[in-house]
């Protein structure tokens, strides 16, 4: 199943999403049920994830990653992505962490959602376009617009489209005017990941602002990022065996685990990107990683108390009751004692 919120401003977003968890939570016990927010609550079946679909704009209506069909517009945009790109570049481990929950170290790279492996996918014909730009072409010239999908039945029309595939292998791509963080637990609150890309983004900003005030042009600002940023721009199969070597050789972290991922918040450079741009102060990232830290911890011995005392009640059990069956029939027993044991 899913549920898919109508599209706001990302603090009121958030509430809803943890609003609508609770909801269903309520109305699921007063039916006799229970609704599993787990990532990945059964092994061989495709777990739950959140998509949360992210993007910037400005209070007189301009979205940073919607080409538009001005110049003006195609200009924000390849100037958003680029800035976004070096964010991405510099603080991978960060947008790792902002995912890092003990049950989404089960589902990230499941053949279900994106690696722990943090790339950025703006689609093939943009990635064409900023190889372009890096080789001193214009920022203008992409050209995004709409396509046709076959639905494969020949009295159903074609189905529009944009002009980039989505790549569902991708754990932040791009999708026609926003990005789609892929990557973020169902448990979760979406509020930490969406933070923490406000917060990259913010960065990335500053960076072209540096290189501007520095006396670039607007356009070698944006080459710059964008050569800088190259090796995290990835438009291949993320589920590819190749893949995470490929990802080492360009300097990508992959960070599999809650706990190595959530170590990145306490780093330096996670202190002063938060302290710069007057988010959290280095206390309290250290406090936000031991909440974390304390949160992966009651998860893991829950699920393994759980386990345990459903070994204990209901496992055990039913075993000595099915060998007391044959109590008197040994030869007919095959196995079951060594299972058992």
């Amino acid at each position: 199943h899913v549920m898919c919120p109508i599209f706001c401003a990302a603090n009121a977003s958030a509430d809803y999403n943890v609003l609508f968890m609770e909801i269903a939570a309520r109305e699921a016990c007063n039916l006799g049920l229970v609704v599993l927010f787990h990532e990945k609550p059964f092994a061989g079946i495709n777990g739950s994830g959140k998509h949360a679909n992210w993007s910037i704009g400005t209070d007189t209506g301009l979205n940073f990653f919607h080409p538009g069909k001005t110049e003006q517009s195609a200009e924000l945009f390849v100037t958003g992505v680029a800035c976004l790109a070096a964010a991405m570049k510099e603080h991978a481990e960060l947008l790792r962490c902002a995912v890092a929950c003990a049950g989404n170290d089960f589902r990230l790279g499941a053949q279900e959602a994106p690696p722990a492996i943090m790339s950025l996918y703006p689609g093939t014909e943009f990635e064409k376009h900023m190889d372009a730009v890096i080789n001193g072409g214009p920022l203008v010239g992409y050209q995004s617009g709409k396509g046709e999908a076959c639905v494969g039945a020949r009295s159903a029309m074609s189905a529009e489209t944009n002009s980039e595939d989505r790549n569902r292998t991708a754990p932040f791509p791009w999708c026609g005017n926003r990005f789609e963080f892929r990557a973020v637990g169902s448990s979760q609150n979406c509020s930490f990941p969406v933070a923490v890309c406000n917060t990259m983004m913010a960065h990335g900003m500053s960076k072209l602002s540096d290189l501007v005030e520095g006396g670039a042009s607007h356009r070698d600002a944006v080459a710059t990022l964008f050569q800088e940023a190259r090796q995290v721009v990835f438009t291949g199969n993320g589920y590819g065996e190749d893949w995470p070597e490929e990802a080492a050789q360009r300097g990508l972290p992959n960070l599999k685990t809650t706990v190595d991922a959530v170590a990145a918040l306490t780093s330096d450079k996670a202190k002063a990107l938060f302290s710069s741009q007057s988010v959290m102060n280095e206390a309290e990232c250290e406090g936000r990683s031991e909440v974390m830290y304390d949160n992966y911890n009651n998860c893991v011995r829950v699920e393994a108390e759980t386990l345990a005392h459903m070994v204990r009640t209901g496992i055990l059990p039913a075993c000595a009751k099915d060998l007391k069956t044959y109590e008197a029939a040994q030869a007919l027993a095959g196995d079951r004692a060594a299972v058992a044991t």
